[in-house]
C-alpha cells in the first residue's frame, strides 16, 4: 500500500467516526466542515495487497483551535502503523469553528484530557 492510501483511509476512517457519534449531522446542520491542518504518519511494518486490516480512530484531545486525533492501523492485532492528526472545523459562512463550541453544542464535556507529552509537543508546534 501506498503511502497516500494510509491518508485516503484516515480520511474515511474520521467520516466514519462522525457518522457514527452523530456529529455529522450536527456540523452539516450548522454549515460547519472539518478540514485537516497537520498531519503526521508513522509506519512500524508494510501493508501488502489483500492484507486484511482495521483502523482504530479517537479524539485524543483539543486545544483553542483544534482537535487531535489518533489513527491506528492493525493486521493480526499488531499496529502496522499510527497517525495523529490536527483537524480544524470551519464554516461555510467563514471562519473557523473551536472544539470547545462544536462539543458544547453536541452535550459534550469541553474540557480536554491530556495528550501525551509526544502528542502535546506535536501539536504545539504544528499550531504555530
Amino acid at each position: 500500500m501506498t503511502n497516500s492510501r494510509y491518508f485516503a483511509i484516515l480520511d474515511l476512517a474520521r467520516l466514519d467516526l462522525m457518522i457514527r457519534t452523530g456529529l455529522a449531522k450536527l456540523l452539516s446542520a450548522q454549515g460547519w466542515y472539518p478540514v485537516v491542518a497537520a498531519e503526521t504518519i508513522r509506519f512500524r511494518k508494510s501493508l501488502k495487497v489483500f492484507d486484511a486490516f482495521s483502523v482504530d480512530t479517537r479524539i485524543i484531545g483539543w486545544d483553542e483551535k483544534a482537535f487531535i486525533l489518533e489513527h491506528r492501523f492493525f493486521r493480526d492485532g499488531e499496529c502496522i502503523a499510527e497517525a495523529l492528526i490536527r483537524g480544524r472545523l470551519l464554516s461555510k459562512k467563514g471562519g473557523a469553528v473551536s472544539p470547545r463550541t462544536a462539543l458544547g453544542l453536541a452535550g459534550l464535556p469541553i474540557e480536554s484530557p491530556a495528550l501525551s507529552p509526544w502528542a502535546h509537543e506535536w501539536n504545539r508546534h504544528q499550531a504555530t
